[in-house]
């Protein structure tokens, strides 16, 4: 098997995505509202479930990368064998956990509200696109 982890940590760091770390994707819809988030497939496949409930099915293979922007709900779905993630976030933003409780919507919706744009692409640093790419939609 593939093993990609350690080069997607060592980019991602390179690149200014920090606060690594390396596991599963939880089988649970959640999403977070202090920072986006990039996934790396270190090894194995995972089909993960991005969007929330009636999201998009997206199966990923070592070597494979998504980027979260905060708010968005993701989870794995059942029946996938072993794989490993990296994940990481701008500039080294501590995460929170969020499972969509009503009682903090407004709160939840400002805060990512606030939240800038990335800074560098994950992947490619001051190159990439992402800056280029991603614009603030109206929340």
């Amino acid at each position: 098997m593939e093993d990609k982890s350690d080069w997607f940590e060592t980019t991602f760091s390179k690149n200014g995505w920090t606060n690594n770390w390396r596991d599963i994707i939880l089988p649970y819809e959640h999403f977070h509202s202090t920072t986006h988030e990039v996934l790396g497939v270190g090894k194995g496949s995972v089909t993960l479930r991005v969007g929330g409930q009636k999201g998009t099915q997206l199966t990923l293979h070592a070597g494979d990368v998504v980027i979260l922007p905060a708010g968005v709900g993701h989870c794995a779905l059942a029946g996938m064998g072993d794989y490993e993630i990296v994940g990481g976030y701008p500039e080294g933003r501590s995460w929170d956990l969020r499972i969509g409780d009503e009682a903090d919507h407004d709160e939840m919706l400002m805060r990512i509200k606030r939240l800038p744009i990335p800074v560098t692409d994950p992947i490619h640093g001051q190159a990439g696109t992402i800056t280029r790419l991603w614009q603030r939609a109206e929340i």
